[in-house]
């Protein structure tokens, strides 16, 4: 369990941290706060099953595992969920753009669900850093 928490990376993963977890509690209140622009009606429109379940789950994960990330507490466990959220946004929004109006129209769109990918994807390789909870209780747990 400690080495899945345990990190060595620096103190300034807390911008990574910063940015990956605000964005995802940012856009998983706003699929409760704006259903039918961000939530179920979005994902209706884009043709995921059930709409009416999957966007609420989905947004509740963006909170939690967002709010995870921004405490740096399990930070590797929070990431993955994030970079599977982001891999289907990817798949069902921008592969769509990519091949109906081509590459640099999809670069456009995708640039925050890149950043987002490659962001969860770093902290899942790192972990949340030195001013994490995860370093401070591994600290406190080594004999």
């Amino acid at each position: 369990m400690f080495k899945l928490i345990a990190t060595s990376a620096p103190a300034a993963v807390i911008i990574i941290r910063l940015m990956v977890g605000a964005v995802f509690v940012s856009e998983g209140t706003q699929k409760f706060l704006f259903p039918a622009e961000a939530g179920a009606g979005r994902f209706e429109k884009i043709g995921i099953p059930s709409p009416e379940v999957v966007a609420p789950l989905v947004g509740g994960c963006e909170i939690a595992c967002g709010t995870l990330v921004l405490l740096g507490l399990a930070t590797r466990l929070a990431a993955v969920p994030l970079v599977i959220i982001m891999l289907t946004a990817i798949a069902s929004t921008k592969i769509p753009i990519l091949l109906d109006q081509g590459f640099w129209k999809m670069a456009h769109e995708a640039r925050t669900d890149w950043s987002m990918l490659l962001g969860s994807v770093f902290l899942l390789l790192v972990g949340g850093g030195q001013w994490s909870v995860d370093a401070r209780w591994t600290r406190n747990r080594k004999p």
